[in-house]
């Protein structure tokens, strides 16, 4: 068992760090809404700080799941950061979906401590978390992915590690771009079969055990069919995780023509009020344009 910092209790944080908890660590919890925090130590019976300085003194693995590259370069850095408080020889794992620039910029900053960087973005959702079922990319020194996948397997049903530091990130950014495509291909099938009159459950009943069943298709068609999209992943987070693959494209000069026009059919659900709808709303834009 080990001593376990854990920073930020989002939606998907709070139920990490639980798993962790539960599994048997020493976990101390950082949240910027200390309320939040306190709340989690009280449930799970760990400890929770101030800063993320006082969550990472002492420990030996301190993982991070914030918003962006500014919020984790904030939990890191500075004299309450949490670089500021680990040892030499400890770990710090960044679940946090950011870009490779942050990534590659915190990884070496650490290594000047001696303290190792896991970029390990994740995959799955709230109830990916909530379930302890995540997917989880990635990206570091083989070492350090070595020392961290048994704290990681608390919440995870797979974790693999995809190459040297960035290249979870790079993974997650194609996991991403995939289900971008993939969620417009479904609105646009569903919203296709009510036009034709037709009954959208036993339409996904036929071809969800065919080739165009998925994850999405399986998980979302209901809501998607119900017009209900209060859950689930927030469309501003997914306007984010896309921002952050089209800006590497231009980077490593690929072309991504389907994620930048699904990128805009988002803005177009955010002008809708639809800010904090799960992804799927695609469709409700669709239903709207008649």
């Amino acid at each position: 068992m080990a001593k376990v910092a854990f920073l930020g209790l989002g939606v998907m944080g709070y139920p990490m760090a639980g798993y962790l908890a539960k599994a048997g660590h020493a976990v101390t919890v950082y949240n910027r809404t200390a309320a939040k925090a306190a709340k989690w130590a009280d449930e799970h019976g760990g400890t929770h700080a101030d800063t993320p300085r006082a969550a990472a003194e002492g420990a030996e693995f301190v993982m991070a799941c914030v918003g962006n590259d500014d919020d984790l370069r904030s939990v890191c850095l500075g004299d309450d950061g949490a670089f500021a408080g680990m040892g030499a020889g400890s770990v710090f794992v960044d679940h946090t979906t950011v870009s490779s620039k942050v990534t590659h910029e915190l990884a070496a900053t650490g290594a000047d401590r001696g303290i190792a960087f896991v970029d390990a973005p994740v995959s799955g959702g709230q109830a990916g978390a909530e379930n302890g079922q995540l997917v989880v990319m990635c990206g570091g020194a083989q070492a350090a992915y070595d020392r961290a996948e048994p704290m990681i397997d608390a919440y995870a049903k797979l974790c693999r590690r995809i190459g040297d530091s960035g290249a979870g990130q790079m993974c997650k950014m194609v996991n991403q771009i995939c289900i971008a495509g993939l969620v417009q291909g479904l609105s646009e099938g569903l919203h296709f079969a009510q036009k034709a009159g037709l009954d959208g459950r036993a339409v996904v009943d036929v071809i969800g055990g065919g080739a165009a069943g998925s994850w999405q298709m399986v998980n979302r068609y209901e809501t998607m069919l119900d017009d209900a999209f209060e859950h689930g992943f927030a469309v501003d987070w997914m306007r984010k995780d896309l921002g952050i693959c089209l800006d590497t494209a231009d980077e490593v000069g690929a072309s991504l023509p389907v994620t930048a026009l699904v990128d805009q059919f988002y803005k177009d659900v955010q002008k809708m009020g639809g800010a904090r709808w799960d992804t799927s709303s695609l469709i409700k834009r669709l239903n709207a344009l008649g």
